[in-house]
């Protein structure tokens, strides 16, 4: 995983002073297709087998997860922000490092794995989790690009977080 790690820039002070920014922007340009690699490698092959769709957090989770669906032939599921679904939907209001948000979802019902590029202080992950929930799937694993270990040792309801890359706090 050391060369993934190198392909993440680091920008400091965005998107507000004192906040060091990961930006994997340039992994999914050079290095796309290691870091799917990296995060299909986070399940067994049994686990896969027990999996029957992905769901992706807006906006870099839909990119990583969709990627992922179509390797692994599963269906996609979208947990969107507020407003960008047709419904009828489900929602689920959450706490964010820089304020507060709503995500909704379609019912539906299924076997997932969840996916965001980042996990921080897991605010996101634990609403788009409940919100799964919520929506009638049944959660198998919590799987994100990054974890910046903000949050030592993340789960929702004793579900740990597979992460393809680890940064120390």
């Amino acid at each position: 995983m050391f060369e993934l790690k190198q392909a993440i820039a680091d920008i400091p002070d965005f998107p507000r002073p004192g906040i060091l920014f990961r930006d994997i922007s340039p992994l999914l340009r050079d290095h796309f297709d290691a870091a799917v690699h990296a995060l299909d490698a986070l399940l067994t092959e049994a686990e896969w087998g027990e999996i029957d769709a992905l769901a992706g957090i807006e906006s870099r989770g839909f990119i990583l997860g969709a990627a992922l669906a179509n390797r692994r032939r599963k269906g996609f599921v979208l947990v969107r922000k507020q407003g960008k679904l047709p419904p009828p939907v489900v929602d689920v209001a959450y706490d964010l490092e820089y304020g507060s948000g709503v995500l909704e979802m379609q019912r539906g019902r299924g076997r997932l794995v969840l996916i965001d590029d980042v996990l921080a202080t897991g605010g996101t992950m634990t609403a788009a989790a409940d919100l799964c929930q919520v929506a009638g799937y049944q959660l198998h694993a919590l799987v994100a690009l990054i974890d910046l270990n903000i949050v030592r040792n993340y789960s929702w309801r004793q579900l740990p977080l597979r992460a393809a890359i680890n940064y120390q706090p």
